[in-house]
């Protein structure tokens, strides 16, 4: 079980106050969330495989380190991409893609902003608390199952307003993707890029670089989609 230890260092890099050690696990972890956003962008529905690859290895690693309501998180992206995979290969009864990719609906496009707006203001205001209460819940149920783990010492989140939007902006940019809404690519470049500078604001360099990466390959899956969006539209 080395391979799924923190400890188990792939590469040492130079970069930042003392460098940074990269272990097996969160460069295969990391390699695979490429690859997972990549084929997305091409509308591969193998992207999902490295999807599942991607959250279950970091769900491993904020085990690890103590970041349990983290951990939580990568299981709702666990349930999203096998729901994405169902839905992405769904076929209608004459064999044809059940879904296709396109821009949602002013409505729609007016509720998820309105959504994101006010779960934003509210997170930023109650994220300690928030992620305080899914830690707890975190740890009692990895008790229940038997694994000996205790209640980390949890610090004042270093920017609420920030944190605030990765999680919202990347829970509805999950759920946009798994119905092939153009939008989701928008946010995720938003994401990246507020990713890139928060990462190198901590010192965290290597994973600002990952996010720089991630940055253009949803810029290139924003161009890629709305194109296929404009083909349907004229079908």
């Amino acid at each position: 079980m080395d391979f799924f230890s923190t400890q188990n260092i792939l590469v040492h890099i130079p970069v930042g106050a003392g460098g940074y050690d990269l272990s097996w696990i969160e460069a295969i972890g990391t390699l695979a969330g490429l690859l997972c956003i990549w084929l997305a962008s091409l509308e591969k529905n193998i992207n999902y495989v490295f999807g599942l690859i991607n959250v279950t290895l970091f769900a491993a690693i904020f085990f690890q380190i103590q970041l349990y309501a983290s951990l939580l998180l990568q299981l709702f992206f666990f349930g999203a991409n096998v729901y994405g995979w169902y839905a992405w290969t769904r076929q209608t009864t004459d064999n044809q893609q059940a879904l296709q990719i396109r821009w949602l609906g002013l409505p729609k496009a007016l509720g998820w902003a309105l959504f994101s707006v006010v779960a934003i203001a509210l997170m930023t205001l109650y994220i300690n608390p928030v992620f305080g209460w899914l830690t707890e819940v975190a740890v009692k149920l990895m008790q229940t199952l038997g694994l000996a783990v205790a209640m980390p010492q949890l610090q004042p989140d270093a920017f609420p307003f920030w944190d605030s939007c990765l999680l919202v902006l990347s829970v509805v940019a999950m759920i946009l993707m798994t119905r092939k809404y153009v939008e989701n690519w928008l946010l995720w470049v938003v994401i990246d890029v507020i990713s890139v500078m928060i990462f190198a604001r901590q010192g965290v360099y290597a994973m600002s670089l990952e996010y720089a990466i991630l940055t253009l390959i949803a810029l290139n899956g924003s161009w890629l989609w709305i194109k296929s969006a404009r083909r349907q539209a004229l079908a």
